[in-house]
């Protein structure tokens, strides 16, 4: 590398992403001499970088810290990760701005390639709470981009019981939920909402076919992963609810959460309901209006869970009003308990 300023730049990458360097590592990786590495370090001394240097045969450089913070030399990734925080922080009112003005430098020296980046990644990747599992940050990026311009993409895509299959779907938002993103998307070969686990998802392509966007049911983006996640079939509690209700009046009542429910022969709705724990597979069933009839089948584990919870609801009920019964309520449990 023969050009002092691309060399020097180059020293300047390599202090900023390691605490300290040998003299004989620097000399490697950028080619050059031992004299030639203690000028380009003086260059940058010049240039207001406070760099540190360790005696010894080998000797050694780092970036002190404290001082006057001199300009940061940074990656493409790096750039849209600080201005992706950057324009939440200012949305959110933590330090506004403080964050618009380092917005403003930062986003007028971004390539226009990577302004479209942080513009995707802001609107169209919502956080939901929690920290979000490691993923490809191309993928997110390209999503991202793909929701804003409401093109179709395909991918290949990995269930929770290892098959993969292909799918063809019009992405619409990103969100990060918990522990996993997720991506939310109007399935084309199944006619429905949607929501792919974005670490199961691989070989992205998008297709160049941009179609007029599509309203969501609900409000909130993050209910619409709650309600549609397809992961169900990992969830240990397992169970169908037979709902004495036509499908189209059950769709109209329940709305998004109606996602999975089918038609039955009796002309009622099977409605499957599933969760990691007793209050996620009882949530649902809650809802249903007390004038609807229903039963309810499922896995031995399930079943054994909500029959357990009826009795202790049952027994909870009845030493609360001591020991007597309501009226209207027979011998062996509350009117509307679900059978087995």
């Amino acid at each position: 590398m023969s050009d002092p300023t691309a060399r020097a730049l180059r020293l300047l990458s390599l202090l900023q992403t390691h605490r300290s360097w040998t003299g004989r590592e620097l000399r490697e990786r950028l080619g050059v001499s031992a004299r030639t590495l203690r000028r380009d370090v003086d260059r940058l001394r010049e240039l207001g970088y406070e760099v540190s240097a360790r005696p010894g045969v080998d000797g050694g450089y780092q970036l002190a810290t404290g001082g006057r913070l001199p300009p940061l030399l940074l990656d493409d990734d790096e750039a849209v990760a600080i201005a992706v925080g950057l324009r939440m922080a200012a949305v959110q009112g933590l330090g506004e701005q403080t964050a618009l003005s380092a917005l403003v430098k930062l986003e007028q020296m971004l390539a226009p390639h990577l302004r479209r980046r942080v513009s995707a990644l802001q609107e169209y990747a919502v956080p939901a709470g929690g920290r979000g599992q490691q993923v490809d940050a191309d993928v997110v990026a390209e999503l991202a981009l793909a929701c804003r311009d409401h093109e179709r993409v395909r991918f290949a895509y990995v269930t929770a019981l290892g098959v993969e299959r292909s799918r063809h779907v019009e992405p619409h938002t990103l969100v990060s939920n918990g522990p996993r993103w997720y991506l939310l998307c109007w399935d084309l070969d199944r006619e429905d909402w949607r929501t792919f686990r974005l670490d199961r998802l691989s070989r992205l392509l998008r297709t160049g076919v941009r179609t007029q966007p599509r309203e969501l049911p609900v409000d909130d983006p993050t209910e619409m992963v709650l309600a549609t996640d397809t992961d169900s079939e990992t969830y240990p509690l397992e169970a169908v609810a037979h709902l004495d209700l036509p499908l189209a009046e059950m769709q109209q009542y329940f709305g998004v959460w109606a996602t999975g429910a089918t038609a039955n022969e009796a002309g009622g709705t099977d409605w499957p309901v599933a969760g990691a724990t007793l209050p996620d597979l009882v949530y649902g069933p809650a809802w249903i209006p007390p004038e609807v009839a229903w039963t309810v089948t499922g896995s031995e584990a399930a079943v054994q869970a909500l029959a357990g919870f009826g009795e202790r609801l049952t027994r909870a009920v009845r030493e609360g009003q001591g020991g007597d019964q309501r009226p209207d309520a027979p011998p062996d449990g509350p009117a509307d308990l679900p059978t087995m």
